[in-house]
């Protein structure tokens, strides 16, 4: 039979490390629900969707042909020029292309009269489009319900 000691220490670091378990499930996801539509074939969407998870927003994503995700833009109000490769919903914005959590977090703080984000393209160096440290100056535009778009955020080259 086996003598185990308990000391303050080794029960302090139990309960530490058994709450521990306990609320990471409770930290992941707990941002408001995302969901997600991109095309099946694009890697660099997966990646940032892994980047909105990390940042605390829990996901849905579904994969749809490419025609299907052209008609979700249009009706969605995207236009060409402010189109990306997925396109997702948090609350009552659209969010185009590779936004930055933080600007999400921005848009859902401030509340505009707007449609949502967009990132157009795929600027390199933006979330899920390689490392920061190596990205090409790119902003992150607001689209207004009347179709303007402004600057919401500017990214320097790095």
């Amino acid at each position: 039979m086996t003598n185990l000691t308990l000391n303050r220490r080794a029960v302090l670091c139990a309960i530490g490390a058994a709450g521990l378990g306990l609320s990471m499930p409770a930290l992941a996801g707990t941002g408001p629900l995302m969901q997600v539509v991109k095309d099946p074939n694009c890697g660099c969407c997966g990646a940032w969707v892994d980047v909105i998870n990390e940042a605390g927003f829990e996901t849905e994503v579904s994969e749809v042909p490419y025609e299907a995700l052209v008609r979700l833009k249009q009706e969605s109000g995207i236009s060409e020029e402010m189109a990306s490769c997925h396109t997702a919903r948090v609350e009552e914005y659209v969010i185009e292309g590779h936004v930055p959590p933080a600007d999400i977090r921005r848009l859902l703080s401030e509340r505009p009269d707007a449609i949502g984000l967009s990132v157009p393209g795929m600027p390199w160096g933006s979330p899920g489009m390689g490392p920061e440290s190596e990205r090409d100056a790119y902003a992150v535009y607001i689209i207004r319900k009347d179709g303007t778009t402004e600057v919401f955020t500017a990214y320097d080259a790095a």
